[in-house]
């Protein structure tokens, strides 16, 4: 049984998923803050969130993990160079989701999520 299960699943299979969270976390670091729903907004968060705490940290393992999903060199250059040390004083909270209204053709809750 499923009881209190909470998982984002967006209607697709895990691979998809992951695929997706991905593609969302590498565009957050390169652009600074993007337009989503809200509920991949809130999935968006819980991949965002560690990467830059292993940022902040730095070292060799933790470049090779922020690579593992980031798709881009320039997106993990970026979040070790530039994000991860401006968040050297906060301990955790990195990013901020705010909702902007729906969707004009589906009605779907939208929000922008940005790095505080």
């Amino acid at each position: 049984m499923r009881h209190k299960k909470r998982k984002f699943t967006f209607g697709r299979e895990t691979a998809q998923k992951k695929a997706l969270l991905r593609g969302l976390a590498t565009n957050l670091v390169l652009h600074g803050s993007i337009k989503t729903t809200t509920a991949k907004a809130k999935a968006l968060r819980t991949v965002v969130e560690p990467l830059v705490t292993r940022a902040r940290k730095g070292g060799m393992f933790n470049r090779q993990r922020i690579a593992s999903v980031l798709y881009t060199r320039e997106a993990v250059k970026k979040m070790l160079d530039e994000i991860g040390p401006k968040y050297t004083q906060r301990n955790g909270g990195y990013t901020r989701i705010t909702k902007i209204g729906t969707r004009p053709n589906d009605g779907a809750d939208m929000a922008r999520i940005e790095f505080v």
